[in-house]
């Protein structure tokens, strides 16, 4: 059976049968399709084709026909309807053959350039002719629309499951899926809630998602891992990486969260299309069910312990917020403020063991671009200032003061609060109005309507804008002081000195402590008085001004040691800055600040000593042959420089070092020369005939040479290089 469209042109090319399945899945259940595909052979072969002429390709099973990048097999078939070598393609279906209509369009012109036939359980096909082109468009365009309703449909189910919380997605570990739709239950191990609640109790004590990390590791604990579609549990090692997890998962608090991620396609440097994984912030979530199931912590605690997360994260150069607090001595790290340029002052430490604070600020060198910095100062003298002032502050007549100023920030609180109410309010009449303006323009005049469309659009956002900050004001509103807590602050009394002054209270503590109350400390520095001012800022609002006397001390003076000096002064008759810096480096030495040495330095303190720098063309005294390094000498010698190095250190020859990690100079005298031949001379042995005939060791033989009870010298031509030895004359026996 031939169609009327298959030419004696087509049968001299080969048929190939495009097999392929959508995914593992089908390629596993719909082995019907599969083998309806495979039996296309026989349909080519009815045609007209010889078996030996059709070909199958089957590359892409199991591979989505919506992409063309991983589909090698379409990408085989493209290449050869582009030669020319295919007469027919076949498939059961067009969309067998592609997904994409750039994918799909792009066959069909190579095939009609080829004059390749295209067929599917329907008919033939020739793309060149323009009914069929047009008819092939059709199926084209419908397998890619066939194929976008399949998702949307697929999609839809997926967000309108997830939006009632009953999608059942992977669950961290200490949560499983319960037996009823959407319901989540705890873990039923103790040991896997144990670890998690103890997570969460450890940051409700130290706040610190890096610290609560750290006492697992020093309590020896062990985290539990649960691998995805696995109810085994393994217990690792604790990563960093899972505690923070544990504490911004919102499982863990309760709530049911999708789409907190996204799926963006991007060329990469080679041009390649990608695909990356973004972030959302929670704001961009598509589903969040707060109060969905049980958790380990309630709704209001995960956004508390959020928002101290963030606080903790380092802030951006000049930024707002102090970061987590440290185990540095420095108690006013992430709190003290420059009072000359208003930038956040950083922390240093000095000292022999590094552990006397110290405060700097570079903003001069920021703003006018010169070398030095905007406020230096010590820290002692100033955290003992504030450290003073501060438990003065907490003494409980101060105590009431800021039980009252916490009054007055709650009360500060609902009042900003109502004028955020309020700024919703006419953010939404504003949005109201630009929309009945919208509506009640002509839709055809479109210059009018364009403008209109625009200002509704700017007032629904600013609605949006005002609504999210009313709603983070809200959750964020001050906690109420109960009588009980009002007291247990009270009571505290004359305690807090010897608390605060106590071996067990750590730097941590302190500047915890002091972290809940100052909100910043201004630094500012008056170096002619001597005296550092400094304005201490409350949370509350209050202010204290305290001056500090700064000690008059004088820094020792810079100064490089004597024996270095005159070192240099020894080196520099027979060697360059260079070299000279490698041996000061090699000795251990440094300069007079502690850095090491290098040709600059060198030459700057041979500059300052008025020492002469070497000459190479200085000669020696006549009566004495020029010292040679042992690159020259080996040269001279014609051996290898290992081997004058070997020698030096068997002591084998002689050599000169002005100092330790200096150079080896070596003076080529005569007796030196005659050590070293082309030719044996006769009756001495190599070394291991001269260990035999001794009836010693290798190292004996050595320590003979080198002791002069030996004689030796180095051959170094002939296929047996190396030491001869001359054995001693025999003394004449009795018999």
């Amino acid at each position: 059976m031939t169609d009327g469209k298959v030419s004696a042109a087509h049968l001299r090319r080969k048929a190939v049968i495009y097999v392929r399945q959508s995914s593992a899945s089908q390629l596993e259940r719909n082995k019907e399709s599969t083998e309806r595909q495979y039996a296309l052979a026989d349909r080519a072969a009815a045609l007209g084709w010889p078996r030996s002429a059709v070909h199958v390709i089957d590359a892409d099973l199991g591979v989505s026909g919506a992409v063309t990048s991983t589909r090698s097999g379409f990408a085989e078939l493209t290449a050869q309807v582009a030669l020319g070598e295919i007469g027919l393609v076949l498939a059961l279906e067009v969309s067998r053959l592609a997904r994409s209509n750039s994918d799909w369009y792009r066959l069909l012109d190579v095939a009609g350039m080829t004059d390749t036939l295209i067929g599917d359980a329907d008919g033939l096909y020739h793309p060149g002719l323009f009914n069929d082109r047009m008819l092939l468009g059709l199926k084209g365009t419908m397998s890619e629309a066939e194929l976008h309703v399949l998702r949307a449909r697929l999609d839809g189910g997926i967000r309108n499951k997830a939006a009632r919380g009953e999608l059942r997605r992977a669950l961290p570990v200490g949560l499983a899926w319960g037996e009823e739709e959407g319901e989540i239950l705890l873990h039923p191990d103790e040991a896997v809630t144990g670890v998690i609640a103890a997570i969460f109790a450890r940051f409700a004590e130290c706040g610190s998602a890096r610290a609560t990390w750290l006492w697992l590791r020093e309590q020896g604990l062990s985290f539990p891992l649960q691998r995805t579609g696995e109810a085994e549990i393994r217990w690792v090692v604790p990563t960093y990486h899972a505690v923070h997890k544990v504490l911004t998962h919102p499982a863990y608090a309760g709530a049911y969260a999708y789409g907190k991620t996204r799926h963006e396609r991007f060329l990469d440097d080679n041009g390649q299309l990608r695909t990356r994984v973004r972030r959302l912030p929670r704001d961009q979530w598509q589903v969040l069910l707060p109060d969905h199931h049980a958790g380990f912590i309630d709704w209001p605690t995960f956004e508390a312990n959020q928002a101290r997360i963030g606080q903790n994260t380092r802030p951006d150069r000049h930024g707002a917020g102090t970061g987590a607090v440290r185990e540095g001595c420095a108690l006013l790290q992430g709190l003290a403020v420059c009072g000359h340029c208003g930038r956040k002052i950083a922390v240093h430490y000095r000292g022999k063991h590094r552990a006397t604070p110290g405060y700097h600020c570079h903003g001069a060198e920021l703003v006018a671009g010169r070398g030095q910095r905007c406020l230096t100062v010590g820290g002692v003298q100033i955290d003992a200032a504030v450290a003073g002032a501060f438990l003065a502050a907490i003494e409980p007549a101060a105590l009431e003061a800021c039980l009252a100023a916490a009054d007055e920030l709650e009360t500060g609180h609902d009042t900003a609060l109502a004028q955020w109410r309020r700024e919703v309010e006419r953010a939404r009449f504003q949005a109201a109005k630009a929309e009945r303006r919208y509506l009640a323009v002509d839709p055809d005049n479109r210059l009018v309507a364009r403008g209109l469309e625009a200002e509704w659009e700017r007032t629904l956002t600013a609605l949006a804008a005002a609504e999210a900050e009313l709603t983070r004001r809200e959750t964020r509103r001050p906690t109420t002081l109960t009588v009980e807590e009002r007291a247990g602050v009270l009571a505290l009394g004359d305690d807090l000195p010897g608390v605060w002054h106590a071996p067990t209270t750590t730097d941590r503590d302190r500047k915890e402590v002091l972290h809940t109350l100052l909100e910043e400390v201004v630094i500012s520095l008056d170096r002619h008085s001597k005296r550092a001012d400094l304005t201490l800022r409350w949370k509350g609002g209050a202010l204290t001004d305290l001056t500090v006397a700064l000690p008059r001390s004088q820094p020792p003076k810079v100064r490089t040691s004597d024996d270095t000096v005159d070192l240099v002064r020894r080196l520099a008759v027979h060697y360059p800055d260079a070299v000279i810096a490698g041996i000061l480096n090699r000795q251990g030495r440094t300069t007079a600040r502690g850095l090491p040495f290098d040709y600059n330095r060198v030459n700057n303190l041979r500059n300052h000593w008025k020492i002469p720098r070497h000459r190479p063309d200085d000669a020696p005294p006549a009566d004495e042959p020029e010292p040679l390094s042992i690159k020259q000498a080996a040269k001279e010698l014609e051996v290898a420089p290992s081997t004058l190095h070997r020698w030096l250190n068997d002591g084998f020859i002689a050599g000169e070092q002005i100092t330790p990690g200096a150079p080896w100079r070596i003076r080529l005298t005569d007796d030196l020369r005659s050590r070293f031949t082309d030719q044996a001379p006769p009756g001495w042995l190599p070394m291991l005939e001269a260990t035999l005939a001794l009836g010693v060791s290798r190292q004996t033989v050595l320590q003979r040479v080198k002791r002069g009870e030996l004689e030796a010298v180095h051959v170094r031509s002939g296929r047996r290089k190396g030491l001869r030895i001359k054995l001693p004359v025999p003394a004449d026996s009795l018999f």
